[in-house]
């Protein structure tokens, strides 16, 4: 194979953050290369340390002045629900019954999920983002779908069809059985193959009966390492209806413990809205509690306490998400942007460099995947992006006053969206947006 040696300013994380000014948290290269081979990254760091790797076939590809991140990572989005972004509704439930649960009915058939996966690999590519951990229909056609794209396109992405047995429309039920079997024929086909990795997806404990969460727990214990993902504790009527449905258990994290849910790889959308035992709980268990800024915002579900909740005496595992389509945006960047808002909101302090780690590794310690993505270092799969702090006028304007890099991150934050990717890249392979 031929290999591909990317040019231009680099900036890694090693760690979190713990204040705007630990750059031992970082690498940053003001003249730095990725050297890249059969999608895989072999070397990193300086360019003049990096080229001497390279060899005569080595194809050179020079991005300065412009900046080389991992791809960003989108831990919670809903794949059907591309075209219920901008639906305007009171809150979450309305929400779902007025837009989405009718949207999602159209993904039985194969066209559909199928014309709608090209266009949700352009968006999220076109972002920058190389990474998402989805949320198909309760059609396995839409799963099937969505993981040949995603095969196609050479991402590492994690899906699943979303299991659902009650309080939906007729046409979006499976059967606790018909879930189950639906899901271990994915595994079979999907899982491993290319990229691709497989998540077991009850949507939530509210159109999930007991027995469907039983042949959940089932698949959780076959499928000790794979990825489990849900919602909890988004919105409080939400919460009331959920306590109604399932009166045995102490909270809304408690349902899913009884049923062996709880684990460092699962993931649960939103969870706003935790009293201090389920914040206990998450922490014991390791799971991930994923922030969606602007999804809060947009359904008025509440303000996440992300600060708040990774400094507690036992904290919790975050990730960040744009869950399209509650959410408003493809972008990473203005999802942080929000996020930042809201931490504002909170009294709170997200400095730029921690932003850019939750877009990037961040999210990959928190999908326990950092040995193959979020970074940039030797050995792990070669998934870049490539950004440009002066893309549009005002942005250009506002780089004649950034003296340092956390002033151009924040700037970047603040008024990038997607043209500002100048290109992305995928297991080593660019595409510039469409």
């Amino acid at each position: 194979m031929t290999k591909t040696l990317i040019r231009g300013r680099l900036l890694s994380f090693k760690s979190q953050p713990r204040h705007i000014t630990d750059t031992d948290s970082y690498l940053y290269e003001t003249d730095g290369a990725v050297l890249i081979e059969d999608g895989m990254i072999l070397a990193s760091g300086g360019y003049d340390q990096v080229k001497v790797d390279a060899d005569e076939t080595t194809v050179e590809i020079d991005h300065r002045p412009h900046l080389i991140l991992p791809g960003f990572i989108d831990c919670h989005v809903h794949f059907p629900q591309m075209q219920v972004i901008g639906s305007y509704a009171a809150n979450l439930l309305e929400w779902l019954n007025t837009y989405t649960f009718p949207e999602e009915c159209r993904f039985v058939e194969t066209a559909h999920a199928e014309r709608i996966a090209t266009h949700f690999f352009d968006e999220f590519l076109r972002q920058g983002t190389t990474t998402a951990v989805a949320y198909c229909s309760v059609h396995k056609t839409s799963a099937d779908a969505f993981f040949a794209e995603s095969a196609r396109r050479g991402t590492r992405m994690i899906a699943g069809k979303v299991m659902m047995d009650r309080n939906a429309p007729q046409g979006l039920l499976d059967t606790p059985q018909s879930g189950y079997d639906e899901t271990k024929e994915l595994i079979e086909s999907w899982h491993g193959r290319g990229r691709n990795l497989v998540a077991i997806t009850p949507r939530f404990a509210i159109t999930s009966t007991p027995e469907q969460m039983e042949r959940t727990q089932a698949l959780a214990r076959e499928f000790p390492d794979l990825h489990i993902q849900t919602h909890l504790s988004e919105n409080r009527e939400e919460i009331e209806f959920t306590a109604s449905l399932y009166p045995e258990s102490t909270d809304y994290t408690d349902i899913y413990a009884r049923y062996g849910l709880l684990g460092e790889k699962t993931l649960f959308g939103h969870a706003i809205h935790l009293s201090e035992r389920e914040a206990d709980a998450l922490a014991e268990a390791r799971s991930v509690a994923v922030h969606c800024p602007t999804s809060n915002l947009f359904l008025g579900s509440g303000l996440f306490p992300l600060k708040a909740i990774q400094r507690r005496d036992k904290p919790v595992r975050v990730a960040v998400a744009t869950d399209i389509g509650g959410g408003t945006s493809y972008s990473m960047l203005r999802t942080m942007d929000e996020a930042y808002k809201i931490q504002q909101l909170l009294g709170e302090r997200l400095n730029p460099l921690d932003s850019f780690y939750h877009m990037t590794l961040g999210n990959a310690e928190a999908l326990s995947l950092s040995d193959k993505i979020g970074t940039l270092a030797p050995g792990t799969e070669a998934d870049l992006v490539v950004l440009n702090a002066r893309a549009t006028p005002a942005m250009s304007l506002k780089m004649e006053a950034v003296t340092s890099l956390t002033e151009e991150l924040f700037l970047m934050q603040t008024l990038g969206d997607d043209r500002i990717v100048v290109e992305t890249y995928v297991a080593g392979v660019g595409s510039k947006p469409k």
